[in-house]
């Protein structure tokens, strides 16, 4: 029997969210509001028993001068993803969105496929035969992945590629870095810290480098240093809107949704970082820092600060989020992948995104558009 599908209120899908163990920060109510171009709604999926069974954040983006959308569910739907059949679940969705006007449907599943260790990720980055972190050997892989992306071929959806030479997918990650915390104590979590990671931290506390959470009104000091970090590493950044209406969403939605992080040494901020937190899962989230006295390791230290915080509320996992698939040592990612892992993280690999075209003319001229951007 397959579920039904309706909308739900924010407070029901919140409900539900913090029923669970843990759940992407883009599958939270909240995160509707932190997407203003999008129309966000809360689906609910309902067993025969009436039963809330899973939900999911939806965002509708319009086509211009149409009133069709694409409709994303970025990191989810928050539903039994090792459920023998999953069309039971999928199809009744589709025929939802496509009665309010989607002609494509993209989703996330969180679903992981492979992990690498970070022993096994070192190899591979001194290994000359590995160009890509897919040409190793994984340390662990999950049967039940390659399944699911079986079924999911079956029915019609079609797996996005990821885009560009660094690996990351068109939408969200497809690989991360996740530092497991679960049953370990901080001693371990810093013991799992590779030499120059430990090196690094007592440089800045023997610099004096002190790490305080910040609030709002230190926005401002975060987003100049973002600003900084973008033009030294060549991305467009984010406005400063974006972060006050993420602050302004998440933490009323939940007082530790959303932390920032300054580093301060000898009365100036050298680096920032914001911290989301759902459940049991917390992530790295936003990051910045000046060029200014890199020698007092301020980036070592915001991270440890929010590793051992994340540890303290809980958290099960801390995630680094993206990370490049390639092992060249030509590709600027590298340092970051190296970063990442030194702190004794696993390269996690999901399922990365799919798409399902509803209206297969309107999908692939969404295709062509974004290729062109």
């Amino acid at each position: 029997m397959s579920f039904r599908i309706e909308a739900i209120t924010r407070e029901e899908h919140l409900a539900f969210i913090t029923a669970m163990p843990s759940a992407s920060h883009m599958q939270v109510p909240s995160w509707g509001d932190v997407k203003p171009d999008w129309r966000a709604e809360s689906l609910g999926w309902f067993d025969g028993n009436d039963r809330l069974a899973g939900v999911g954040l939806v965002l509708f983006r319009p086509l211009p001068r149409l009133k069709r959308y694409l409709a994303y569910l970025p990191e989810g739907p928050v539903i039994d993803w090792d459920a023998p059949e999953l069309p039971r679940w999928l199809e009744p969705m589709l025929t939802y969105l496509k009665a309010q006007g989607a002609f494509s449907v993209r989703m996330g599943p969180p679903v992981v496929a492979r992990r690498w260790n970070a022993e096994a990720v070192k190899a591979a980055i001194a290994d000359p035969r590995a160009r890509r972190l897919r040409d190793a050997e994984a340390t662990a892989q999950e049967p039940r992945a390659f399944d699911i992306a079986d079924q999911l071929r079956r029915m019609g959806w079609q797996q996005t590629e990821p885009g560009g030479e660094d690996g990351f997918a068109a939408g969200q990650p497809r690989y991360v870095c996740q530092v497991p915390f679960a049953g370990r104590s901080l001693e371990d979590i810093e013991r799992g810290l590779n030499q120059q990671w430990r090196r690094n931290i007592k440089k800045a506390e023997k610099a004096g480098v002190k790490v305080v959470l910040g609030s709002y009104d230190d926005l401002p000091v975060f987003h100049d240093l973002y600003v900084e970090t973008a033009q030294r590493d060549g991305f467009i950044p984010r406005p400063p809107a974006y972060f006050q209406r993420m602050w302004t969403a998440l933490t009323a939605e939940d007082p530790r949704r959303m932390r920032l992080y300054l580093a301060h040494h000898e009365g100036e901020v050298l680096a920032a970082a914001t911290m989301l937190t759902v459940g049991e899962h917390a992530w790295y989230s936003y990051g910045a820092s000046t060029s200014r006295k890199r020698e007092v390791q301020p980036n070592n230290a915001v991270q440890w600060r929010m590793m051992s915080d994340a540890h303290e509320l809980g958290a099960s996992i801390y995630d680094f989020r993206g990370i490049t698939d390639t092992l060249e040592e030509s590709n600027h990612l590298l340092g970051l992948l190296r970063f990442k892992v030194g702190a004794g993280g696993q390269a996690v690999e999901y399922l990365g995104e799919w798409d399902f075209p509803l209206n297969k003319l309107l999908h692939k001229a969404l295709g062509l558009y974004m290729s062109r951007r």
